[in-house]
């Protein structure tokens, strides 16, 4: 079998200007970055407000585990099977951070034959979104120093500054540090410290406003520090959000490009799903249910993670409501979760399923919270074992679940036609009555129980001094009547990462809240979650290259 960017490499790819005529633009509508990339303008969602949408897709995952589960590539082979069956199917994913791509866990794009190409691109600098957002973070750094130094009108509380400097890396060492050092010329020192671009306010902002001047509305409403009265201070008192949202003019747009099998694909924002909301944009959400039939999207990570945040957050946003759930899991996964060491998986071991599909099971449950059905995607490697698929969708069939065993990663569009006959099945029995799990009127405390009890299956929620001082400081500012986005350790429904299946009788701790006054939440932090990842012992890059005649190898 062909690595994944062997088999990119071979793409016969269409112009995307004829991929772009293929759901109804023209000429206009695109901005052209190459051959095989554009961006659609914000003109097309404005001029297609009154076209009924399409129908919303939204494909998740159990809690991930080392053995891989393959959702991005389940969404990709989903909606070219739509394709296939002449529905009119266009696909919504996150962008790519070049953190984990140089990191450890690898791009966004697909795997197999479910693909999205340029591959190198996309999972590179590709239109550059990141780096614009990156540098609108920073000016605003920068502009909270420069105000000290000049003289500090806004009495600004140095011990107080909130807002971080990012950059789209993995790199520990820049975790906490010290800035302003050199003497009087280079400002007032004072700790500091890098987020990664991908977990940022800035990136979470992109991903929720809804056009240009919400996006600096919004950019306006970041709550950069405290004064020395103990006060907010905000983005737009440092008269900063015109100038962010101009360096984000282009970025705010959507990019298109598409599959192997020459599929439109809407690629948008990339915020994590373990510390930000984990969705791609609103914008390219909502644009693609104008331009397609069907539209097939992603949340990161697990359901408890990734699809939650979708609902509660992104959906209450933007006005959205899916028709079907895909949970993607594997065999191989599920025998993780059920105690299986990672080198021994390819062993048969139904024991083991039986302990692991509990998180599935939960999985399934989450969904059905927010009266929506879900669809179960075996995701299938090569040793899984004819009795251990049996089990899974004779599981599936007590449960009253549709199951689809999935070979979209080996055979593209044609190893996903059943998955994409069940989900039409559901969405024509579906009445979706959906609805959000809680009102984000509720207290901070209220809200999360909810999440914790309901979502995770924990027990009680306990807070540290810190994050009750916090809640409440939020509370004196009128700022805690909004959504909830926990940062957890994806990997497990607690936040204990070796907590795997379904874990029972836990608690959930809260060490830290943080508000992301902009894009409209408040961050929950539990565990040791960290928002500036680091690079793992080998990194993907060791095995990364570049030869004279512009070969790339290495690339996942």
């Amino acid at each position: 079998m062909k690595s994944d960017i062997q088999i990119a490499q071979n793409a016969s790819m269409e112009l995307i200007e004829d991929v772009a005529k293929g759901i109804g633009l023209n000429h206009d509508d695109i901005d052209l970055y190459g051959k095989y990339k554009c961006k659609i303008s914000l003109d097309v969602l404005r001029e297609k407000q009154q076209k009924t949408d399409g129908k919303l897709i939204l494909v998740t995952a159990i809690n991930p585990t080392p053995a891989g589960e393959g959702k991005s590539t389940v969404t990709i082979g989903l909606g070219d099977a739509l394709n296939k069956i002449n529905k009119k199917t266009v696909m919504a994913l996150r962008e790519p951070s070049l953190g984990p791509v140089f990191g450890i866990k690898g791009g966004a794009a697909g795997g197999g034959y479910a693909q999205v190409v340029p591959m190198e691109d996309i999972n590179l600098h590709f239109t550059g979104d990141n780096h614009a957002i990156t540098s609108a973070n920073n000016l605003l750094c920068a502009a909270i120093d420069n105000h000290i130094h000049q003289g500090n009108k806004l009495n600004i509380d140095q011990r107080r500054i909130i807002f971080k400097r990012v950059m789209d890396m993995n790199d520990r060492a820049l975790r906490n540090i010290v800035v302003g050092l050199g003497g009087k010329v280079n400002g007032f020192p004072r700790e500091d410290g890098f987020t990664i671009t991908v977990a940022s306010e800035v990136m979470a902002i992109l991903c929720l406003a809804n056009d240009l001047m919400d996006l600096k509305d919004r950019l306006g409403k970041i709550i950069v520090a405290y004064n020395l009265e103990g006060k907010p201070v905000y983005c737009k008192d440092l008269n900063m959000e015109g100038a962010m949202a101009l360096l984000m003019k282009d970025a705010i747009k959507p990019n298109l490009v598409q599959t192997l099998e020459n599929n439109p694909v809407i690629i948008h924002g990339g915020p994590f799903a373990n510390i930000a909301h984990g969705c791609n944009s609103i914008i390219a959400t909502k644009t693609a249910l104008k331009l397609g039939d069907y539209v097939v999207t992603e949340a990161g990570f697990g359901a408890d993670l990734g699809a939650e945040k979708f609902l509660d957050i992104k959906c209450r946003y933007a006005g959205i409501k899916p028709s079907c759930v895909v949970v993607v899991a594997t065999i191989r996964a599920i025998k993780h979760h059920g105690g299986v060491a990672k080198d021994e998986l390819s062993n048969p071991n139904i024991q083991a399923l039986s302990i692991g599909i509990e998180n599935l099971d939960k999985q399934i449950e989450n969904i059905k919270k927010y009266n929506l059905d879900a669809v179960v995607a075996i995701n299938r490697f090569s040793t899984d074992s004819e009795e251990e698929i049996k089990f899974i969708q004779n599981h599936c069939d007590k449960l009253g679940v549709k199951v689809s065993l999935t070979e979209v990663w080996e055979k593209g569009s044609e190893g996903g036609l059943d998955l994409a006959n069940k989900v039409l099945e559901v969405i024509e029995e579906n009445n979706n009555d959906f609805k959000v799990l809680y009102d984000e009127k509720l207290s901070i405390k209220e809200k999360m129980k909810i999440i914790a009890t309901e979502i995770y299956g924990a027990q009680k929620v306990n807070y540290t001094k810190k994050a009750s001082n916090e809640i409440k400081n939020l509370e004196n500012f009128k700022l805690d009547k909004l959504p909830i986005c926990v940062a957890k350790t994806q990997y497990s429904l607690s936040d204990n990462p070796k907590l795997l299946a379904r874990p029972e009788g836990f608690d959930i701790e809260v060490k830290e809240i943080k508000i992301s006054n902009g894009a409209g939440f408040i961050v929950v932090l539990t565990g040791n979650v960290m928002t500036m990842p680091g690079l793992p012992k080998v990194p993907a890059a060791n095995n990364m290259d570049i030869f004279e005649d512009g070969e790339i190898v290495g690339l996942f």
